[in-house]
């Protein structure tokens, strides 16, 4: 007969030991990271609580979320006893509820008055990300955002994005301009020459159609590259 296995759960802990119940008395702000992640695992292994495993999670990489944060469901449970790819699925869906959280306005509409508006507006939910990615905001005529979205994927090579692409969006959402937001995944934001072609043609054919491109910012780690003031368009 074989002997029963169990797991430690937290609620096995001291109460005033557990995340959770500390949580609902003291605030989720005085939680560790270990224990708000110990929260989403729920559950830990025989030999461990889910505080521990969170704990050997966190020192995979080095106490550094932003890296966790970058990762795929395998690459975060990939050595971790206890922590599968459901978990770590709630891991990585917490961390883009908290991208997506950091990148919405207030209740106003942004108004874009400067390279660096545009900066604070998008690099929250771009610069960990793993490709670069091509975003349009939509302006009205006084600078309000009325509108932004995901339009390519991909280096940006005028072979392969063509205007219709951002225009087609700008166009639907009677934009009177837009500006071009992309990422450099490698951190460095210096536009290549890809870039700056691929930027031209969209300007060209944004002054046709009477959509006027304002600018193209390109996003790094902690800082970013506005081609309007570089006047490389």
């Amino acid at each position: 007969m074989e002997e029963a296995t169990y797991r430690l759960r937290i609620k096995d802990l001291p109460e005033d030991e557990r995340p959770r119940e500390r949580m609902y008395k003291y605030g989720p702000q005085t939680l560790r990271n270990a224990e708000l992640l110990a929260i989403l695992i729920q559950t830990g292994n025989v030999e461990e609580t889910a505080v521990q495993v969170a704990e050997r999670l966190l020192q995979k990489y080095d106490g550094d979320l932003r890296r966790l944060s970058r990762e795929n469901e395998k690459q975060i449970a990939d050595g971790i006893k206890g922590l599968g790819p459901s978990k770590a699925a709630k891991i990585m869906a917490a961390f883009e509820l908290g991208r997506r959280l950091a990148s919405l306005p207030g209740e106003d509409k942004p108004r874009i008055n400067s390279p660096e508006d545009v900066s604070t507006l998008m690099t929250p939910s771009m610069r960990d990300l793993l490709n670069e990615t091509l975003h349009v905001l939509c302006l009205d005529t006084k600078n309000y955002v009325t509108k932004q979205n995901r339009i390519f994927e991909g280096s940006l090579n005028a072979s392969v994005i063509h205007p219709r692409e951002v225009f087609r969006f700008a166009v639907t959402e009677a934009a009177a301009s837009i500006i071009l937001v992309h990422n450099h995944p490698s951190g460095d934001p210096t536009p290549s020459s890809d870039d700056i072609r691929a930027t031209k043609q969209i300007v060209e054919a944004g002054k046709y159609i009477e959509i006027p491109v304002l600018d193209h910012i390109i996003i790094g780690a902690g800082r970013f590259v506005s081609l309007k003031e570089q006047q490389l368009i």
